[in-house]
């Protein structure tokens, strides 16, 4: 079983320079993707990723 992994943008599904272990909890985390330059904030449990929509200003 693997004990790390790369988190993946959820826009773009590549991989993101954040890393990741089993154990890791984020939430409210600034998700930045080098590939399609955007920023989502995100909650990532136990490798689960989920977005939080923010409305817009």
């Amino acid at each position: 079983m693997e004990n790390e992994k790369l988190v993946l943008c959820p826009i773009c599904k590549n991989k993101t320079r954040t890393k990741i272990r089993l154990g890791t909890v984020l939430e409210n985390f600034p998700l930045f993707c080098p590939k399609c330059k955007r920023e989502t904030i995100v909650n990532v449990k136990q490798f689960n990723t989920s977005i939080i929509k923010e409305p817009d200003a």
